[in-house]
């Protein structure tokens, strides 16, 4: 070998090192410390459960601590503009619901772009179950369509503009003609408090949220909202099953990175995730919370994430779903 291919050589080496290098090390070294994944939303509520289960189990699965941290408000906002400015170094990461991808649809102002955050994995998915008081006369889809078309309609309660809830109920006006007014609450919790206390018709939440008190007899379930029946649940029909095939949504949750985080780290992560989520003991776990665990590819989750965005961005554009912040 000649001086001059033995140079170019050592140089192209040198090259590869100095491009893939630092990556590498960073994923062998991470980590090496707590990790935090920051939950946009207060303590309690579906995401905030999946966050802490999965957290628990992953962080054995990787040998150090992670850290939930609850940073709520402003639509959760709040967190997910937390985590997108923060340092891409491999301890802070998201775990957000919808918001992080339809606040964008329906928010004049963001202090982030929407590629400032990446996905990682998603976790489980917490489906929606359409809700009403106990002793409601109404006991399935098509009831409560019928009902909303007398007198001056029904109310039903969201947890915000954009939230999942809300699509749920534009859904429904949408597909069905239901006549609905919608109400929104500052949270998912107290959302359902007034269908519990009958200051409202109806409204959707989060399974996990909800099933303690259809279990108690202080609520009624008459649909649920994804592809599937809920396993705590195996008596309640999925819209989709009572003639209602386009009310199809859940309370997802995923894990999210700060742009710049290194990809050696995010599979790493993605895979510590998916070792957990196949936990005989996590998987019993979220079942009995009505969760269903999901897992999958980082190109798993962007495929989902995309599928989302071009079947919600239609609804919130017709429903001209609104917020100013």
């Amino acid at each position: 070998m000649t001086r001059r291919r033995t140079l170019a050589l050592s140089f192209a080496l040198a090259l590869t090192s100095a491009l893939w290098g630092p990556a590498a090390q960073a994923g062998d070294a991470w980590p090496s410390k707590p990790i935090r994944f920051v939950v946009p939303f207060g303590p309690g509520g579906a995401n905030d459960i999946v966050a802490r289960a999965v957290a628990d189990a992953t962080s054995k699965v990787l040998g150090e601590t992670i850290i939930v941290d609850n940073r709520p408000g402003a639509g959760s906002d709040i967190g997910n503009s937390y985590v997108a400015h923060a340092a891409p170094d491999g301890y802070t990461f998201l775990t957000p619901a919808a918001g992080v991808i339809t606040n964008f649809m329906i928010r004049a102002h963001m202090n982030y772009k929407e590629d400032d955050l990446v996905p990682v994995v998603m976790m489980a998915v917490s489906p929606s179950v359409i809700i009403v008081p106990a002793d409601s006369p109404i006991h399935d889809l098509k009831g409560l369509v019928a009902a909303s078309k007398q007198g001056q309609g029904l109310n039903f309660s969201t947890a915000g503009t954009g939230s999942t809830p809300h699509f749920v109920a534009e859904m429904l006006r949408a597909n069905s003609g239901a006549r609905l007014q919608i109400i929104p609450y500052r949270s998912g919790g107290d959302s359902v408090a007034a269908v519990v206390g009958k200051q409202i018709d109806a409204t959707s939440e989060g399974s996990p949220v909800v099933l303690g008190q259809i279990k108690g007899g202080r609520l009624r379930a008459i649909a649920s909202t994804w592809n599937k029946r809920i396993a705590a649940l195996p008596d309640l029909p999925t819209a989709q099953e009572q003639g209602f095939p386009e009310i199809f949504i859940g309370h997802w949750t995923g894990v999210f990175a700060p742009k710049g985080t290194p990809e050696a780290i995010l599979d790493k992560l993605n895979a510590a995730v998916n070792t957990a989520l196949k936990s005989p003991e996590l998987r019993a776990k979220l079942s009995a919370l009505a969760i269903e665990p999901t897992g999958g590819t980082r190109e798993d989750f962007r495929k989902f994430l995309a599928g989302e965005k071009a079947r919600l961005g239609p609804i919130a554009k017709g429903a001209q779903m609104r917020e100013e912040n």
